[in-house]
């Protein structure tokens, strides 16, 4: 279960790391600009706090592995992740419209991985609850 704890540590300390590059990737700069000052900075705001809470959980994950498995508050905290990551899996199929990757070759592949992820983040963290 460590192993599989510092994998994922690995995984959500570079998705964290990877949200420093969506600004530039998703065109923001042209994308944001028609929106009010305020939207503008909540959205660029919500996207320096995700990254931060995402690197925070990896390298909780990388560091605390141990605790996670073995403690009372460890087991509900890897609950809370796994129904985290299991309702961002829900969002992926219900939320995203399919039109954003369907037909995309690289956008399907990207669906297809964090598809993957997030079942696998989901699992890990349930079975590491110990419930």
């Amino acid at each position: 279960m460590l192993l599989h704890l510092k994998i994922i540590g690995a995984l959500l300390t570079t998705l964290g790391l990877a949200h420093a590059v969506f600004p530039r990737y998703f065109d923001w700069k042209n994308d944001l600009a028609s929106l009010s000052l305020i939207n503008r900075q909540v959205m660029q705001t919500h996207n320096f706090f995700i990254a931060f809470v995402v690197v925070g959980l990896g390298v909780l994950c990388l560091t605390s592995g141990a605790e996670l498995t073995t403690t009372p508050l460890g087991s509900r905290i890897c609950l809370f992740f796994s129904a985290f990551w299991g309702i961002r899996l829900i969002f992926q199929h219900f939320v995203y419209a399919p039109e954003l990757w369907r037909g995309k070759l690289f956008e399907t592949i990207v669906h297809i991985l964090f598809t993957a992820i997030w079942i696998y983040m989901t699992v890990v963290f349930y079975l590491a609850a110990g419930v």
